[in-house]
């Protein structure tokens, strides 16, 4: 990865008011990017992006990605040459309780996203993130590939799959010439600091300690591939300068952490509670009627190795402790820009 690819590139980013969003804008900024932001007013108080100090260094759009003039205006006026999505409506609890604005927001969005796209002569190479949960999961010990099937269970995870499906049909409608890269990318669970998200395990384990109570953990044996932020965004930018230098990288990417980094929400609280300290505890509040979650899924990460070289930086111990570290800052006060620039820093360092 070569982040100084980006200096002076004119990147548009969908949802870069979320908790991944502020991450890669902080990543492109620091390097000179031109960002142009679209997304909704974060979802939550506190959040990263007011915490991050990034309005003065990029141009923020708040608007609808449903909103498709809109959504059109700020393309137009950013002439992006690299686009990147993340815009969405990212939990899936909350796809139970409205399905109808999750479908809006993850698959119509994608489709007008890839309409400016369309209309455009600017784009050069576009990466839309999804997740790993748009395999049909059967609940397999071993890790899904790209060519699995498409068939996510619950509205969240099944209108992701609709989003890749989207994403397929325009590249084979619209940009077979070659003339606009595209690629998806299906990304585990994340972590790291700066998640204040509800129905979240690291961000109620925060806000436990902030209380002084025990975690509260809903699910503690089922087993998910979790990574640090900051993994799977090194990897989208990876994608997407390559592709825009060769349009033969193109194409349906997992990213995941390795298998020892596939744990039980169980084995990941205890693992908080270690690098936290000060007596962290957690408890278990499994709920017998709860909206259905898959209990074992896994990537299998192979293609995107190969093809990159690339492999994790920080397992699962590493990204634990960071994450304490970043929100123990939080809640004393401290620099966050700065604690940003310095985790940013130490992982592009990390040896792969």
């Amino acid at each position: 990865m070569n982040l100084s690819f980006y200096k002076d590139k004119r990147v548009f980013v969908t949802g870069h008011t979320g908790f991944k969003g502020t991450w890669l804008c902080r990543m492109l900024v620091g390097v000179g990017a031109i960002v142009t932001g679209y997304s909704l007013e974060a979802p939550t108080m506190p959040n990263l992006f007011a915490l991050a100090a990034l309005e003065d260094k990029m141009t923020s759009v708040i608007g609808d990605i449903r909103d498709f003039e809109k959504l059109k205006t700020a393309f137009d006026a950013a002439q992006p040459e690299i686009v990147l999505h993340l815009a969405a409506q990212p939990i899936v609890r909350d796809s139970y309780k409205d399905p109808r604005y999750t479908y809006e927001t993850n698959v119509m969005g994608t489709v007008n996203l890839l309409e400016c796209v369309r209309l455009s002569t600017c784009v050069k190479s576009v990466l839309n993130v999804t997740t790993d949960k748009v395999y049909h999961n059967n609940e397999w010990c071993w890790g899904y590939r790209e060519d699995e099937p498409l068939d996510g269970f619950d509205p969240y995870s099944n209108s992701k799959s609709c989003s890749e499906l989207v994403t397929h049909s325009y590249i084979n409608s619209f940009f077979a010439s070659g003339n606009v890269a595209v690629s998806t990318a299906r990304a585990g669970n994340v972590i790291g600091g700066g998640d204040f998200a509800n129905d979240r395990i690291i961000p109620d384990c925060v806000r436990a300690m902030k209380a002084g109570r025990k975690i509260g953990v809903r699910n503690p044996y089922s087993t998910r591939p979790y990574q640090h932020v900051l993994e799977p965004l090194a990897v989208y930018l990876t994608i997407a300068q390559k592709q825009y230098e060769d349009i033969r990288y193109a194409g349906f990417y997992n990213v995941g952490p390795d298998d020892c980094d596939c744990v039980t929400t169980g084995e990941l609280v205890n693992l908080f509670c270690k690098h936290w300290g000060e007596g962290a505890a957690w408890e278990n509040q499994a709920e017998a009627n709860a909206p259905h979650e898959a209990n074992f899924l896994k990537l299998d990460c192979s293609k995107i190795k190969a093809t990159f070289g690339w492999k994790p930086r920080w397992h699962i111990d590493e990204c634990m402790k960071m994450t304490c570290r970043f929100s123990k800052v939080w809640l004393a006060g401290g620099n966050i820009p700065e604690e940003m620039d310095r985790e940013i820093a130490a992982f592009l360092e990390a040896d792969m």
